[in-house]
């Protein structure tokens, strides 16, 4: 039972960070300490730890002699290279999930895209990622490919600790949700190919803004 009991802690500890990881809790180049995140978490050291070397394996963290955990500075070419994987493997997974999704579906999806809309206004960076990584999560959730979610997932950690970037760039505000409101539209509308083309606009514009802030 207590091996369960700590098995099940550092799964939901490595979910956890995991998930911190994608929304941008963690900056690009910033060193992560345990003790503080198990503070966080309310959990003991050694969950913390296994956790982190588990996102290291995955190349979500680099584990530096002397230094620990730090969370990469993507290179421009290896920006560049995850964007264009972005956009194979998302624009595959928004198109199949528009087909399959019910009303209650795109309702959700409706709803999020407003929240973005009002975290915007606010400036409230949390508010919009938060409900970035669950529009997006929803829509390729109904594609019904846990293959092809599991892949967006793994390249989603090379990218989060760059997305707060976006709320350094005042122009960004302006544009980056309009590809959400081209999408919620072509649902409405029932046109899969219009929402995998408005979902590649989301990633490309956004891209454009992030580049800048990678290293090299």
């Amino acid at each position: 039972m207590k091996h369960t009991t700590a098995t099940t802690q550092q799964d939901s500890t490595y979910l956890r960070l995991r998930q911190w990881v994608t929304v941008g809790k963690f900056l690009p180049g910033e060193r992560l300490k345990i003790h503080p995140i198990a503070e966080q978490l309310g959990v003991g050291v050694m969950p913390v730890r296994a956790a982190l070397q588990r996102l290291a394996a995955e190349g979500a963290l680099v584990n530096v002699p002397h230094s620990g955990m730090l969370v990469p500075r993507l290179s421009l070419a290896e920006f560049d290279d995850v964007l264009q994987t972005r956009l194979l493997l998302e624009g595959e997974a928004a198109e199949r999930g528009a087909h399959r999704l019910d009303a209650a579906g795109v309702a959700e999806l409706l709803a999020l895209e407003q929240k973005m809309r009002d975290a915007l206004k606010v400036n409230d960076a949390k508010a919009y990622l938060d409900a970035n990584e669950l529009f997006h999560q929803r829509l390729y959730q109904a594609a019904a490919s846990p293959t092809l979610l599991s892949l967006i997932e793994t390249v989603w950690l090379k990218v989060g600790p760059l997305s707060n970037k976006l709320f350094e760039v005042p122009a960004s505000l302006r544009v980056i949700n309009e590809a959400h409101g081209d999408a919620v539209m072509a649902l409405r509308l029932r046109d899969s190919a219009g929402v995998r083309r408005a979902i590649e606009k989301d990633l490309f514009v956004a891209g454009q803004f992030l580049r800048p802030f990678c290293a090299g």
